[in-house]
Order: C-alpha cells, then structure tokens, then sequence
C-alpha cells in the first residue's frame, strides 16, 4: 500500500474551500479535460513541470550552471527555458536564489502523503474537517486515492473528493464508499459547448452523476461560470434541473471566474485562452446566484 505513488503538485493545509471544516487537499496532477478557464493549468499534464516566476528572477545565473542540459539563458527578452528538452530534474529550482524556479509536481507514496493528512488531524476533529483529493483529476489517479482514503477512513477523518466525474464508473463506485461527499463540477448544459470549452462533452460526466445518485452519495455541485461562455440563463436553469432532478445532490456551489491561472499558465511557458478575461465581482456573481435560485429550492451559495 505505501508503495504505490501518485504525482502531487501541492498539499494546501487548513483549506476551508473544498469540504466542510478545516482539510487538506492533496492536488494531483493530470486531467483528461482541458477547460478553458482552468485555474490550476499546472495540474493538466500528469508529468512535473518547471514554473518559471519571471517577477521573481534576479538574474544571479545559478540555474545556468546548474543546468547540466544548458537550457536556461538569459536575453532581451529576459529568462528563457528551452522547455522541450527539459527533464524535470530540479537542479535548476534547487540552485535557485530567488525563489524565481520551482518544480510542480512530485511522486509521492500513499504513506508519505498520509503522514501530511495526520499532521492536523486534531484541527479536522475540532471543525468537522477532514482531506480533500482534488486535481486536475483524481480519478486519473485512483489507485493512490483509494488507498489514501481508505487510510482516513480507518482514523475516522472525513473525506471528500473533487472530480470532474469525468472516468471510468468502476473507479468512481470504488471510491464511493470511502468518500463522505463529492464535490462534483458541473460546468456546462449543452453538450456542444461542453465539449467547446473543456474537450470533452458531458454524456459521460452526466451518465456518471446518475450513476452516483443512485448509490445515495452525498454531492456537492460545483458551478464554475465564465463570463461571456456560461453565464446564460439557460445554463443557469440546466444548473437548476440538475439540482432538482437528483436528490442526492445537497446543493450548488457557484465559482465565479477569478484569473488566477493566468500567471500560472505563463509560469508553465503555455498561452492562457482567456488572458484578457477580468476576475468577476461579487455584485456579478449574486445575480447568477439569484437566477439560478429562481428554479430551484436547493441551496445555492458563491464560493
């Protein structure tokens, strides 16, 4: 059990976004989907990756000698990698000074990662908390998520799974029974444009959530609305009849479009599809939320 491995890009303690109470999320690399808006552009591929904070860079030189490959330099244009030939060592990131270089993603054991989930076990007792598998996409990863949530369970920590519901339906029954709730993205009704903005269409994902409601989950639906892509009031009722529709699902998480991943997307050396597009207000985000509460009785709160 120790020994099988995932990729995990980052472990955030005392996160209060995804699950009830203080949790850990552990966030695994690589998902099947390619969403426009991601926040997380870091997690898509499964393989680690350099992120390079230009704001950051001193230009001291140290990645240069440390670079065996000679694949940083440095010119008018400022640091550049030669990312095609790079191997993810991190000798680069170890030698650097300025915090400027830093590799995402590293292959941790089932255990290791649980010895970090232990380590605030008392917080998740005290606030209802617990651990948290997100991604990119857990389900690519399901072994290790299995194992790992197994484990919790048997210390009594609550569990919880960020999911695209995108993959195989025998990983997700699996899991189900070590899962207290999942958070489920649901990003967009029409199939067309499903697969439009994220390279898949939702048959599947949909196919999956009933799936799941039959099985008396506990489901959380997360809705990720991008301005001027799905902030439609037909979408916002397709939200409404989904909530309505399975009673499993407890309530809908709205998540307004932020920008974070652009910096990050720039960080990873790829191009962001939505760079020019603004972190939505606060104002914005209460009138989807009063739209989409005129169809449906569930509770719907912005987070």
């Amino acid at each position: 059990m120790e020994n099988i491995k995932a990729t995990v890009f980052d472990i955030q303690r005392f996160s209060i976004h995804d699950g009830p109470g203080i949790r850990t999320t552990v966030f695994l690399k690589g998902c099947p989907l390619n969403c426009l808006w991601c926040h997380n552009p870091e997690s898509k591929s499964k393989n680690p990756e350099v992120m390079l904070h230009k704001n950051s860079c001193i230009g001291c030189g140290e990645c240069v000698k440390a670079c065996e490959s000679k694949l940083h330099s440095f010119t008018d244009d400022g640091h550049i990698i030669d990312r095609e030939s790079c191997k993810k060592c991190g000798k680069c990131a170890n030698a650097c000074v300025s915090g400027a270089l830093t590799v995402s993603g590293s292959e941790m054991t089932v255990d290791e990662v649980f010895r970090e989930v232990m380590r605030d076990k008392s917080f998740y007792d005290n606030s209802g908390g617990g651990v948290t598998v997100s991604g990119g996409e857990p389900l690519m990863q399901s072994d290790f998520c299995y194992e790992l949530l197994s484990l919790a369970k048997e210390q009594g920590i609550s569990t919880a799974c960020e999911t695209s519901g995108f993959g195989k339906w025998e990983n997700i029954e699996r899991l189900a029974s070590y899962i207290d709730i999942f958070l489920w993205d649901y990003k967009e009704t029409s199939p067309e444009l499903h697969k439009k903005y994220t390279g898949v269409d939702n048959s599947l994902i949909l196919e999956n959530l009933c799936k799941l409601d039959a099985l008396r989950a506990s489901i959380v639906l997360r809705c990720p609305i991008i301005p001027g892509l799905n902030d439609r009031e037909e979408h916002f009722k397709g939200i409404a009849d989904t909530a309505n529709r399975y009673s499993s699902i407890m309530r809908v998480e709205i998540e307004p479009y932020h920008s974070l991943g652009k910096g990050k997307a720039t960080a990873i050396g790829k191009d962001y599809p939505l760079a020019d597009l603004k972190s939505v207000s606060k104002d914005d985000a209460k009138v989807w939320l009063e739209t989409i509460q005129k169809y449906t009785d569930k509770e719907i709160i912005i987070s």
